[in-house]
């Protein structure tokens, strides 16, 4: 059985909207950080004064390394904190890799900084790099706040195995969530040690005024968007389950009903963090598109059955309570610059790209869907797609296995035989990984500038 959901009049009518690009801000984000980066550099160097032996240069690297780990943590917090200027201009999936460098590069600070400073401090002592060990048993149980700060990194570099690449795909995806939650934990409890036993902050008060500052702004910013924008939205519309859909086998749509959901801010391409608040669902959240435009009284999202939760969607009983975090994600009109475009989708990637295929701005002719899938069978919400298709003139292709197995050939060549001018189009791609960077460099290889291929990663 399948279920059609159009966007009424609501999604007619952005159809008919004018092409108004907006510019990432991704570049003055990044001049910013850098820029303040170079403000602790200065704070370092202007409170520090000359040194004339090794023990005064390896404390001093000990302590630039430190304050350039305490940075990067507020940082990294920040890219937790699912502000929208971040997750809807720059892309959710572009800010958790700028999360994940910024990790790794803290990770790696905070080692260089505890083993230089403890050096240092073993040699003040009178003792050798042997004595690391002791020194820094000795500043633990001894300096202010140290015990906490302790805690605080054995969390870090905890995260930080878990999060390595391998591990992390070995672990239930709920598992990895909530221990990645521990972040928060782990940068309090460092927080401290910085304001009591940091030269910088004894040498110069403003500076501590300055920390402070940083970090309050960031708890505001999570408590604000990870805690009340969040409990606002869902008791201000109310969603529950209204029912669930088999498309094809392995893949159930969602329908969710609930009050004024169009004043959510939602658009097309975009998605939530769902929280289902049925029996073993309770405490797990996972992104998933919507893959509908929505609509003042429904949303709905199409899954495939690749994990536990994605799992037990078909399960869910209508009238359940669905608790809903976002809109998130910058795959939207809003990304589009030129008049025509090619929308990509591999396997459940279709979801975004059907709401998209539906509301996109354009004539009969502007927009094309290649959709990518194993077999016919597969190809979920093709009625939908052709009826789009007929309404709004635009073209609709497959690429699925020959019989044999032998998959489809979407080359640089293809491409340009099929599309003639696609290197004049805006393309917006969304898939698996594996299948997104391979049409990337088909695209590239067709002449598409990379500033105007779109896409959003699956793992987030």
């Amino acid at each position: 059985m399948t279920t059609t959901l159009a966007g009424g009049r609501a999604a007619r009518r952005q159809t008919m909207r004018r092409i108004r690009p907006r510019r990432s801000p991704a570049v003055p984000l990044l001049l910013a950080v850098g820029a303040g980066a170079a403000a602790v550099l200065w704070l370092w160097w202007t409170s520090t004064p000359s040194i004339a032996d090794t023990t005064g240069r390896i404390v001093a690297a000990g302590r630039i390394t430190g304050l350039l780990a305490g940075y990067l943590m507020a940082l990294v917090v920040l890219q937790m904190a699912r502000v929208p200027a971040l997750e809807r201009r720059v892309g959710s999936d572009r800010v958790a890799r700028w999360h994940a460098t910024s990790g790794r590069y803290t990770v790696c600070l905070v080692v260089a900084h505890v083993f230089l400073i403890m050096w240092g401090y073993a040699l003040q002592a009178g003792k050798s790099l042997g004595d690391i060990v002791q020194q820094t048993v000795a500043s633990v149980t001894t300096l202010p706040d140290m015990g906490k700060a302790a805690v605080g990194t054995g969390l870090l570099f905890v995260i930080a195995l878990l999060s390595v690449g391998p591990v992390r795909r070995r672990l239930p995806y709920d598992g990895w969530y909530h221990v990645h939650l521990l972040t928060y934990a782990a940068v309090y409890l460092t927080f401290w040690h910085q304001i009591t036993t940091g030269n910088e902050f004894a040498v110069e008060p403003s500076a501590k005024t300055f920390w402070y500052g940083l970090y309050g702004t960031v708890t505001a910013l999570v408590l604000w968007y990870r805690v009340i924008t969040p409990i606002r939205l869902n008791l201000r519309h109310r969603m529950r389950v209204e029912a669930v859909i088999e498309e094809t086998p392995g893949i159930v749509s969602v329908l969710i009903g609930g009050r004024r959901l169009h004043r959510m801010g939602a658009e097309a391409g975009q998605f939530f963090r769902w929280r289902f608040l049925a029996p073993g669902m309770r405490f797990s959240s996972h992104p998933y598109s919507l893959s509908a435009a929505p609509r003042p009284d429904m949303l709905r999202i199409t899954v495939k059955a690749i994990g536990d939760h994605s799992s037990r969607l078909r399960e869910l009983e209508p009238g359940t309570r669905v608790w809903a975090e976002g809109p998130y994600g910058a795959l939207t009109a809003q990304r589009r610059s030129r008049g025509k475009v090619l929308l990509v989708a591999g396997g459940v990637g279709i979801t975004p790209m059907r709401a998209l295929f539906e509301t996109l701005p354009g004539a009969s002719g502007d927009i094309t869907l290649l959709y990518r899938a194993n077999s016919t069978q597969d190809l979920a919400l093709w009625d939908e797609l052709a009826k789009i298709a007929d309404e709004r003139g635009a073209r609709l292709m497959y690429a699925v296995n020959s019989p044999d197995g032998e998959r489809p050939d979407i080359s640089a060549d293809s491409l340009r035989r099929k599309i003639p001018d696609i290197d004049h189009h805006d393309v917006f791609l969304c898939g698996p990984p594996g299948f997104a960077q391979s049409v990337y460099d088909a695209l590239r290889g067709a002449g598409v500038p990379a500033r105007r291929i779109h896409h959003e990663s699956f793992e987030m």
